[in-house]
């Protein structure tokens, strides 16, 4: 029994990783808007149905790693370094999901050119980060001993979330999330936007 579900699931994931493929070469080579799922079940040799059952929408199968992104934001905070504090090893893991922004590989260029141009997209994209706030608080509680469902960690997931949506079309994209998160761990009143302000005023 566990053989045969096994070998259910790898055909599951099969089906789902030929979706995806077919999906990202039609809307790379014909612009999303020009693609519709059909064509891209047909690519797969698959149903329309079928595609809907890996697939809830048009837009997910472009975000098909959706649940490993989350998988990995939890796991940068509870499997951190011994002394290292949560929010600096979940910013650590952001920049990294980031770095494909910057590879020369044209396809990676190609891709976020597209979500980045494809409103749609963009906006899916946004919403996927804030799905994942309910995991990243708990995860944020867990490391600081705090209750389960803790307001200030659903507060500081929630922003910790945004920060790449505020980095996009920086100059400096990387120091501008680190200056974010070291916002988020200092606190406004700490070293943050006050102190600034009063440097300011004294000069």
């Amino acid at each position: 029994m566990t053989e045969t579900m096994g070998r259910r699931e790898r055909k599951k994931a099969r089906t789902r990783q030929a979706l995806a493929d077919a999906a990202l070469r039609l809307f790379l080579e014909r612009g999303y808007d020009s693609v519709g799922v059909r064509e891209v079940a047909e690519a797969a040799d698959v149903s329309v149905t079928t595609l809907f059952k890996h697939f809830p929408s048009k837009e997910s199968l472009v975000f098909d790693l959706d649940e490993d992104l989350e998988a990995g934001m939890v796991a940068a905070v509870r499997d951190r370094a011994p002394g290292r504090s949560a929010l600096d090893a979940l910013c650590e893991h952001l920049m990294c999901t980031r770095l494909d922004l910057h590879s020369d590989e044209p396809d990676v260029k190609d891709f976020y050119a597209m979500v980045e141009t494809t409103p749609a997209l963009r906006d899916y994209q946004d919403r996927m980060w804030l799905r994942h706030e309910t995991a990243l608080a708990a995860a944020l509680a867990e490391a600081a001993g705090a209750a389960e469902g803790d307001l200030r960690c659903a507060a500081l997931a929630r922003f910790a979330l945004q920060a790449p949506q505020l980095v996009r079309g920086t100059d400096d994209p990387d120091g501008a999330m680190r200056e974010i998160f070291d916002l988020l761990e200092r606190g406004w009143g700490n070293g943050g936007g006050e102190a600034d302000a009063a440097r300011d005023r004294r000069d």
